[in-house]
């Protein structure tokens, strides 16, 4: 068994854990928050990299909707090419850094940028490590709150997969207003369901499909961006992966498809939204086949569901992010397999690594 495959199999018990966590930890959490939250021209800037910068492209639509107020997913690499234009509005600002390793330069100088660039910033670091730069740069920090994640999320793996949903999962707990701690429960019942049909994903891995096109809306169109980056990482790039929303994929990307290409569409719980994805999703099978559209949906009663998540219903699209997740995990980990990789080290000569290196962080000059 491959610390991968155990890393998103041990996803529901870690979220149970990171809810028993913040419940300790609430009275700390409240009292950082809330007196940033009440600034009234507050800006919150949800930021990491990779994975960790997709975490925050989930948030942020639905957060600032929950919240009334503004909130934007800025990778650390924008950040640290581009300070100035990133920090260009000098207003109260909550950084919230999300990090596995919190090791990555750009995720280290772009909480020093934060300080450089901003006369008020506080700084809330959710991370995987504990001994990790960001980590100990900022537990002493009268202006900033470390997180730490359950010791089992800072994967040994090369992909992030459970350090990926403890984070996302805990900014939204803290962060949005009136979460129920209970909600963590919930998800991971209805996610040890998905991984008990985990057999049921295998049969796309032994077609040798060449091209996975993933597809969301809103806080799904991050997770769609998440999915196609797990299937490149975990593959060394054999299968080539792209992302897009349903009503973006029209306007060009659809030229992608092809005869052998599996299209992944990820049905909102919203039912506004959810219009669309089923009209791309009908779109999709008329254009490659049913055989070849992987629908998945939180709701039942829905004929064109090819897999539905039991328990998941009238969730926030944020939270239906977790078990979701969990399906681009499991397929990435079968076309690795099928593949011949070694999921824990798909890049065994060093092209890319567990935490980037060769980037040089060059000194800020006003």
């Amino acid at each position: 068994m491959t610390d991968t495959y155990q890393e998103v199999h041990q996803q529901p018990a870690v979220w149970r854990e990171t809810a028993a966590m913040l419940a300790s930890r609430s009275t700390r959490i409240g009292e950082f928050l809330e007196p940033i939250l009440a600034q009234p021209d507050l800006r919150i800037v949800l930021t990491g990299a990779g994975t960790s910068a997709f975490a925050g492209q989930i948030l942020a639509p639905a957060l600032s909707r929950a919240l009334r107020r503004r909130v934007e997913a800025i990778a650390t690499t924008d950040i640290v090419s581009n300070p100035q234009e990133m920090f260009a509005e000098n207003v109260p600002t909550l950084l919230v850094s999300f990090a596995r390793s919190g090791d990555s330069p750009e995720s280290v100088a772009a909480a020093e940028l934060a300080v450089a660039c901003l006369r008020s910033v506080h700084q809330l670091v959710i991370t995987c490590n504990a001994d990790g730069q960001l980590a100990r740069k900022h537990a002493a920090d009268p202006s900033a709150l470390v997180l730490l994640m359950p010791p089992a999320t800072n994967d040994r793996g090369f992909a992030m997969t459970s350090s990926f949903t403890s984070m996302l999962l805990t900014a939204w707990l803290i962060l949005a207003p009136q979460q129920d701690l209970q909600l963590a429960d919930q998800l991971a019942t209805a996610t040890e369901r998905l991984l008990a049909r985990a057999d049921e994903l295998t049969q796309y891995a032994t077609r040798r499909y060449e091209r996975i096109v993933y597809l969301g809306s809103g806080p799904l169109g991050g997770l769609a961006r998440e999915s196609a980056l797990k299937l490149l990482e975990l593959t060394a790039g054999q299968v080539v992966s792209y992302h897009d929303t349903p009503l973006g994929f029209r306007h060009g990307p659809k030229a992608v498809l092809d005869e052998r290409t599996l299209a992944v569409v990820y049905l909102s719980n919203d039912p506004y939204t959810r219009q669309y994805d089923q009209d791309i999703a009908t779109e999709l099978r008329a254009a490659i086949g049913a055989d070849n559209v992987l629908v998945v949906d939180a709701q039942s009663g829905d004929g064109d569901s090819a897999l539905q998540i039991e328990g998941a219903y009238g969730v926030n699209d944020t939270l239906l992010a977790l078990p979701y997740v969990v399906i681009a995990q499991l397929l990435a980990l079968g076309f690795s397999v099928a593949l011949g990789r070694t999921p824990d080290n798909p890049f065994p000569d060093g092209e890319v690594n567990r935490v980037v290196q060769g980037v040089t962080i060059h000194p800020l000059r006003s």
